[in-house]
This record gives C-alpha cells, structure tokens and sequence, in this order.
C-alpha cells in the first residue's frame, strides 16, 4: 500500500494563499479532499495520472489549482484567495474515478493525517 503524506497547511489571513504538498501520488489518479470540523470529507480538486485532466469542486473554480510532477512523486493544490470557509483538513488521495457535474470522485477508502489550513485574521 502506498503512503501518502500532506504537508504545506498552515494559518493565512484571508485573501492569502498556501500550497499544499502530497507525497507519494506516483502515476495514480489522485485527489484532494477536505473535512471541516462539524462536516463531512468533502471533494476539492482531482488530477488524472500524468496531470492532462483535472475537475474541481465549483467553490473552488478560479481560486485553486491541483498539479503534480511525477519526477518528484508529488501532487500539488495552490490556494489563492482564500477565505475563512476553506479553512478544514486537507487530504490527499488516489481516486478511482475524477468525478464530473454527475457523479462526483471516488476516493480509495485509506486516509492519511491530513494537513490543517486556518483562514483567520
């Protein structure tokens, strides 16, 4: 099994920007998810294996992009403009499907520690 891990969260002041790390992604479909506290997981963004096809979450079209290098086994999420409903545990993982505006992704069952982003000022 493949061991994944997040990294890059963080506190930033609204209007701010972080880019979250996942290590481990190989040539996998992968995805990034999120959990708020008080909420379910959520979809955020997903990539196909060498980065060709991407589908996001509609709250976050224009503010966030998912990328990958396969070379360095690692898939990214920039986070820009960011407002205090993003803040949550963010999750990488692979999926096995990327979802689209019918069914949305499918993420594999295992979940990592995730990693924290705080949108406050």
């Amino acid at each position: 099994q493949v061991h994944m891990v997040e990294s890059g969260g963080g506190l930033v002041q609204p209007g701010g920007s972080l880019r979250l790390s996942c290590t481990g992604s190989a040539q996998y479909a992968m995805g990034w998810f999120r959990q708020a506290p008080g909420k379910e997981r959520e979809f955020v963004a997903t990539i196909n294996w060498n980065g060709g096809t991407t589908y996001y979450a509609d709250f976050v079209k224009g503010r966030f992009t998912i990328s990958r290098d396969n070379t360095m086994n690692t898939m990214y999420l920039q986070m820009n403009s960011l407002k205090p409903e993003d803040t949550a545990v963010y999750y990488c993982n692979r999926v096995f499907t990327l979802g689209s505006s019918v069914t949305p992704p499918s993420p594999f069952p295992t979940w990592g520690q995730g990693t924290q982003v705080t949108v406050s000022s």
